[in-house]
Order: structure tokens, then sequence, then C-alpha cells
């Protein structure tokens, strides 16, 4: 998808797999955090603004937390065209109305005129010192857990509290790693024995999900913490785009028979479903290629009945 290399953008992507045909993803780069003790990124009501891609799994999470925490008054937010194009991220109706960008790339120039790296969403940007304060869909996600509590109208919910943080941290590790990251680690190989390894990492991980849902209704029980809704962003695409695009195809989400329902249960809790937009998770998949035709299919009912309020951990 390209990069900057000095500010200056070129068409010729970082190299991110390994001699053996693993897909690797590479670090992020900005990692600032909001209220953190050195007092430049203070909690501020529209001082933040996300820029983001709601196909993007990872853009997704913020796009999510932003909602269920009710940060729309207090985090600014705009959207990406679906599918990429020759220079990466592009704005639908450029330019840009905060920073007059045409392309996203020039928001990350904007912060540091002599960026060199892979240009990616989310981004997290202050309005105040004009420049990112983070690009880890992880950290913004923590941030926009507690850091704006304080504020009117902002939801008290915690989704990472105190007693399951060592829990929630180690499932967070297994998820990433064969779930999150193991979808593209499927879709991105370049070995055949790289894609039969990632194939059945996810699917064994999948398994054991699903029977751990079978008698609790979150992952962690009747509460529904980070690790559900870092799930959720990839369930919510599986069957849309990864169980094709991605060769993911030894069972679509719709065969698991607790892992379908729980994810119609956290598509109909308030505020989620209109984070969900269908035509742009099709898009940054299918939209790309030339002439970038999206699936019509298939057909999903996220809304039908789940069933799992009953369920006790």
């Amino acid at each position: 998808m390209g990069q900057l290399i000095q500010g200056e953008w070129h068409a010729e992507d970082l190299p991110r797999h390994q001699a053996d045909g693993k897909f690797e993803r590479p670090n992020s780069t900005f990692r600032d955090w909001i209220g953190a003790p050195d007092g430049r990124f203070p909690a501020v009501a529209g001082r933040y603004h996300l820029f983001v891609n709601a196909g993007c799994p990872w853009a997704y999470r913020a796009i999510l937390y932003r909602a269920v925490k009710d940060l729309d008054d207090i985090v600014g937010l705009s959207h990406t065209a679906a599918a990429a194009g020759e220079q990466g991220w592009h704005f639908d109706n450029p330019p840009e109305p905060l920073l007059q960008a045409r392309h996203l790339h020039e928001v990350y120039s904007r912060a540091d005129c002599a960026f060199t790296g892979r240009v990616t969403v989310p981004v997290l940007w202050d309005t105040h010192s004009n420049t990112i304060v983070n690009n880890e869909s992880a950290d913004i996600i923590r941030m926009f857990n507690n850091a704006f509590n304080e504020m009117e109208g902002v939801s008290q919910t915690d989704y990472y509290p105190e007693p399951l943080r060592a829990e929630i941290e180690a499932l967070n590790q297994v998820i990433y790693a064969d779930v999150n990251n193991g979808v593209y680690r499927c879709g991105f190989a370049q070995s055949q024995s790289a894609y039969e390894e990632a194939y059945d990492k996810l699917f064994n991980t999948l398994d054991q999900l699903d029977q751990r849902l079978a008698t609790r209704r979150y992952l962690f029980g009747n509460q529904v913490t980070e690790t559900d809704w870092r799930l959720f962003s990839t369930l919510i695409r599986f069957d849309l785009a990864y169980y094709s695009r991605f060769k993911c195809n030894r069972n679509q989400l719709l065969d698991f028979e607790h892992l379908w329902p729980y994810t119609r249960d956290l598509y109909q809790l308030p505020g989620v479903a209109d984070t969900v937009d269908i035509n742009a998770i099709k898009g940054i998949y299918y939209g790309a290629g030339k002439p970038g035709i999206l699936p019509k299919g298939p057909v999903l009912d996220f809304s039908a009945p789940h069933n799992r309020a009953a369920i006790q951990a």
C-alpha cells in the first residue's frame, strides 16, 4: 500500500513477511497517551480527533469505543474512503475539513515532516499541538475506556476492570495472535506452510472460544470486557470477508453454535449496530482492485434473537 520516506509518499511498501512466508505486522509508531503524567495531552473535550476507516478492524475498535463510551461529543471523527488508492488511504470528499488533507499520509507528514513508515489507521490527532498522539488501536481503546470519565454524559462502564486485568491480558494475547491477526496471517501468507499453520491456529482458537461461551454469556462471565470487543471486531467481519477473501474457510461464523449468537448479542447492545458499516467492510477487502466489484452476499441477520441473556457464568 506504499509508505512515507522522509515525509514523501512512495508507492513501494515496507516488507511485512519473514523468510518462511509468514506475515509479520509492524509495530505502531506514535504511542503517546491522553492523561499521561507529563501533561502534554490532557483530557479535554473537543481537543482530539480520530481518523479512521470503517472497514478496518483495527480502526473499528476505536470507532466502537467512541460509541459505547458515549464520546461522540468529546472526540471528533473523520472517515477515509473504504478502499485504499494509489496513495494509500484517502478521503471520500477531499479535502478533509479538519486538516484540509486529501490523503491520510498528509496527516502523518503534518505531524512529522520527516516521517518514514507505513500510514495506518486509526490515528488519534491532537488539534491543540497539531500532532498525532497515538496510532495504536490497543492504546486508543484503553484511553477511551477511562480518560474522559469525569466529563458529563460519558459512559462509566469499565471494560478493563482491575480484578480481571491479568486474565484479560492473557486472553487478549491469544485472540490477537490467532484470531485478530490470525486471519491476516492466513490471507497474507506467502507459503503453503505459513498459511496452513495460521489456519489451524485460527480455527483451533475459535473452537476453544466457542466452547468457552457455552457456559458464559461473555468471555469473562456476564460483564462485557475489552476482550469481547477485540474479538467482536474480527467476528463481525468473518463471513463478510475473511471466510472467502482470506481463505479462512473451514467454517463460517454462522456454523458456530455459540460464537454466532454471541456476536449477535454484542451487535445488539446499545450503540453498536450503528458502528457496523457492511459496505465499508466489503470495500476494504474487495474494492481496491480493478474494477472493485463488491460481493452481494452473504446475507447475515445480526439482529436475529440471540437468546443468550439467560446464560450465567
